[in-house]
């Protein structure tokens, strides 16, 4: 995803790979340590001096987003890049008008040329039909080989009982998903590896791995008639076993104008892959969500606010409502909306995420709109509606959510994940705050 203009400090924070590097940033954010800053439409650069002689070398682009530092830091952003955005965003260095510094300029004329060289690789190439089928077919009988082993460990075990299922260590999980992987099932995979840790980590581990256990069982069974299901169900299926769509096949297939208000956004990282979903809603009420994915080397997509209304065309990916999208176009804001829309009640939202999972079985969560629910104490904290109806947080800070919101019925937009709220955004007072 592209970011066009200065960000906003919030855009910042949300760029930063852990709090300890956001914490480092905000002590370097000051004009002291920093020399030859500037800016122009597309660049941020500064000299920040650390322990050594020379200054380390900072250099960040703010469109792509891409970072570069002379430092020997590992992480992206480092604590150097994200002070130098911080003060960009305040608005208290790397003024705007001033000569683009030589590193700058030399680091950007090197991603200019690969960028380049990446576009002239031939892409359109004939393929030889022949061969084409001859790697699907290879592919498929190689997935089917999975499917079959997969459904004999599940039905093992059920057979010797989830209880036994606890006392495996990590490596017998792992084993099983890098079957999986070999069999060019990565999506079941990473579910069964993460139920290693969860069968561990869980106190509702019994219930979890029953319901997930479920799921499997339904993907085997759904895989195996794959032939009679419709385009979308097929969609559903390939992403529930981790089959990607090119981006090739989705860019160019639709162009879907906003204006896109940002409904929230979440970020995730399991340790191998971080993730960033964006729930985003048009205004004849199509919600989409945009994810991108990055390597731990790597950083994520500068994040959207929520509330943020974006100018930006979309493409969507096959499969069932509400659908993944991708940008097709910079996303460029609009201006800030003041509510999110009318919000329905939990049991609203529970008889809509009913009929999304009768459309697909697999669906991992819902996004849902509520209005008037109170954020209440309590374990790891409630949300309660006008009619007493009541709804589990998972992932949410509770007394950030309690101390915004002050006891007062509020929108609230999140994701259903298992019976669970997780929340991603709040309209307090007529602004959209993300907890």
């Amino acid at each position: 995803m592209c970011f066009m203009g200065r960000w906003s400090e919030q855009q910042v924070i949300g760029a930063a790979p852990d709090a300890s590097s956001l914490a480092a940033a905000r002590k370097l954010a000051r004009p002291g340590p920093w020399s030859d800053t500037g800016s122009n439409d597309d660049l941020v650069w500064g000299k920040c001096q650390g322990s050594g002689k020379t200054p380390y070398q900072v250099s960040v682009d703010t469109v792509a987003p891409a970072y570069r530092c002379s430092c020997p830091s590992r992480k992206f952003p480092c604590k150097h890049a994200l002070a130098l955005l911080l003060m960009w965003s305040r608005g208290e260095a790397a003024d705007a008008g001033t000569e683009t510094a030589g590193f700058a300029q030399e680091w950007a004329a090197q991603r200019a040329e690969r960028s380049a060289a990446r576009e002239k690789r031939p892409t359109d190439q004939p393929t030889d039909p022949a061969a084409q089928a001859k790697r699907l077919a290879d592919r498929m009988a190689l997935m089917d080989a999975g499917i079959e082993d997969f459904a004999r460990w599940l039905t093992d075990l059920v057979r010797t009982g989830l209880a036994s299922a606890r006392t495996q260590p990590y490596s017998w999980w792992d084993g099983v998903a890098a079957r999986l992987v070999d069999a060019q099932l990565p999506g079941l995979a990473e579910q069964v590896r993460a139920m290693g840790s969860d069968v561990h980590a869980r106190a509702d581990w019994a219930d979890h791995l029953l319901f997930r256990a479920g799921r499997w069982w339904a993907v085997t069974k759904a895989w195996r008639m794959r032939e009679i299901l419709t385009p979308e169900e097929l969609a559903d299926l390939r992403v529930a076993v981790g089959w990607a769509v090119p981006t090739a096949d989705v860019h160019g297939t639709e162009a879907l104008h906003g204006p896109w208000l940002v409904l929230g956004a979440h970020r995730s990282d399991d340790g191998r892959l971080k993730q960033q979903r964006t729930w985003l809603r048009a205004p004849d009420g199509t919600v989409v969500v945009v994810l991108d994915f990055a390597a731990q080397s790597e950083s994520l997509a500068t994040p959207q606010l929520a509330g943020a209304v974006l100018d930006a065309t979309l493409a969507r990916y096959p499969g069932s409502a509400p659908r993944r999208a991708m940008f097709t176009s910079p996303a460029a804001p609009l201006g800030t909306a003041t509510s999110l829309g009318d919000g329905g009640s939990i049991a609203q939202a529970m008889e809509a995420e009913s009929a999304a999972v009768a459309l697909s079985p697999w669906r991992e969560r819902h996004p849902v709109l509520l209005g008037g629910v109170r954020i209440c104490p309590g374990d790891h904290g409630w949300l309660r509606d006008g009619a007493g109806d009541a709804l589990p947080l998972v992932d949410a800070p509770l007394d950030a959510l309690l101390a915004l919101t002050g006891g007062h019925p509020v929108e609230v937009f999140g994701e259903l994940d298992e019976g669970h709220l997780r929340p991603l955004s709040a309209v307090v007072g007529g602004t959209v705050v993300t907890p």
